[in-house]
């Protein structure tokens, strides 16, 4: 796959509205459990790991397993470059998601 395939792909994993908030959540953390992004968006766990799982076949997020959990992280050469303009342009628009995904994230480490 060539320079060209790459941005495409990557273009083209970000092209749904799911996986674009999938992606400007973990990139606005060093890394995020599949159990935090499925109450975030409130989605279902099967249809956020679907999705997660388009971003990592275009090489946007890797993944890391701890026991039962996995979580996910933004990774390549092309996440930088995105996440800035996912910073620029659509940081209003994923307030809404950010603020759930803080209040899940307090409650799990309130537990």
């Amino acid at each position: 796959m060539d320079e060209s395939d790459r941005i495409s792909a990557a273009f083209k994993a970000l092209g749904e509205p799911i996986r674009l908030r999938l992606f400007a959540l973990i990139a606005a953390h060093d890394e995020l459990c599949v159990c935090h992004l499925t109450h975030a968006l409130a989605l279902p766990q099967s249809t956020v790991s679907r999705q997660l799982g388009v971003l990592r076949h275009a090489g946007l997020v890797a993944t890391r397993r701890d026991g039962k959990w996995m979580y996910y992280r933004t990774c390549g050469p092309l996440a930088p470059p995105l996440v800035s303009i996912l910073n620029d342009c659509l940081s209003p628009l994923l307030q809404d998601d950010r603020c759930r995904l803080q209040m899940v994230r307090s409650d799990c480490s309130d537990a």
